[in-house]
């Protein structure tokens, strides 16, 4: 099957949102929590389809956008050292820190390099032994296996060249920070496929007994989305609060076992600060004491480094669903990809990207 075909297609789409206009007997309000999900309700128009029964809310879903600023200002302090060359995926390149970006300082002559994958950057410490090579280690739990992977085999090579500046975060830990605060908005979920797929979901069961909310892992394409949303306002009209899975094509109740096993080796869980959210508990993963060794942080002595935000940019309040991008008295002006003010205008998966790119003249 064409997955791409099958799940953008217009007529099964039209299926769905009509059978959700038939079900709505009220306005609810719907969280997707991830930042794929969120470009593909903009770039196609979900929320304008469905905007007499469902707000939908834009969460903390994008990992470069929760990255903090204190990790920004960490890398370009690192980056900047002689004789290191520091890795990172594409998307962190562009995110401001206090004073400038990993682009910019690549541009006076650091040696800072786009990878694809952290055994990527292991390839470049093994091909470079004089030098240090650092790997940025971002994401939720997708992208957390590869580098704990990159970890283990660093370990097991004795890569003593090598090291990470790890900020992978949790996502069921911020889902229920927004539910405990008094301001949010959210009546039910719609849970990050990708992230399932390598955690399962049965972490979020207790949150949806405990918050009585519903909560639905969704897939990315159209009909994903609005089968989900489908699935969530039925549980909402029926009073019932439960974790059903729309995505079972990929996603499983307990994930990828392996996956978890080698983040259970090398990571420990710990309370993680986030962009535009503050800190929250046992949201993050860190290197272990057996993997000290390869912890940039201490290796480079930045764990001091603790950087304010900045009062002008509002993305913590589009991380927490509180604020549209397009209500930021900054947006498109002050903020553009070009010139971000905050990362949830620079990266791929941000909620004020998004709208600048699919919605501004709106």
């Amino acid at each position: 099957m064409n997955y791409t075909t099958a799940f953008r297609n217009p007529q099964l789409a039209q299926k769905w949102v009509n059978a959700i206009k038939t079900l709505a007997t009220q306005h609810w309000h719907i969280m997707e929590v991830c930042g794929g999900q969120t470009h593909s309700i903009i770039k196609y128009g979900i929320d304008q389809l469905l905007a007499d029964e469902i707000t939908l809310i834009h969460g903390p879903g994008c990992p470069v956008c929760v990255t903090p600023l204190e990790y920004i200002d960490k890398a370009l302090t690192i980056a900047a050292q002689p004789n290191v060359i520091f890795c990172s995926f594409g998307d962190m390149l562009r995110v401001p820190s206090s004073q400038q970006d990993l682009l910019s300082l690549k541009a006076q002559g650091a040696d800072i390099r786009v990878v694809y994958s952290p055994l990527d950057a292991l390839t470049i410490a093994q091909n470079n032994p004089a030098k240090e090579v650092v790997f940025f280690g971002v994401g939720f739990e997708t992208t957390a296996p590869i580098t704990a992977l990159c970890a283990y085999q660093a370990k097991l090579r004795k890569h003593t060249n090598f090291s990470l500046l790890i900020c992978h975060v949790r996502v069921p830990p911020v889902m229920q920070a927004l539910l405990s605060s008094e301001n949010h908005l959210v009546q039910g979920f719609l849970g990050a496929g990708h992230v399932c797929a390598i955690m399962g979901f049965h972490e979020y069961k207790p949150i949806a007994a405990q918050y009585r909310i519903p909560i639905v892992i969704s897939g990315f394409e159209p009909v994903d989305i609005l089968q989900g949303l489908y699935f969530c306002i039925k549980q909402l009209e029926e009073n019932r609060c439960s974790v059903e899975n729309q995505y079972s094509r990929v996603v499983s109740e307990h994930g990828n076992l392996p996956a978890q096993n080698i983040m259970q080796e090398v990571f420990d869980t710990v309370n993680q600060n986030w962009r535009g959210l503050g800190e929250i508990a046992q949201s993050g993963f860190a290197l272990s004491e057996n993997y000290a060794d390869w912890n940039a942080e201490t290796r480079f002595a930045v764990q001091a480094i603790n950087t304010q935000e900045p009062v002008d940019c509002r993305s913590g309040e589009v991380l927490q669903g509180l604020l549209k991008p397009l209500h930021c008295a900054q947006f498109g002006v002050a903020c553009t990809p070009e010139h971000p003010l905050g990362a949830t205008m620079v990266s791929s998966e941000g909620a004020c990207a998004a709208y600048y790119r699919y919605r501004q003249m709106t």
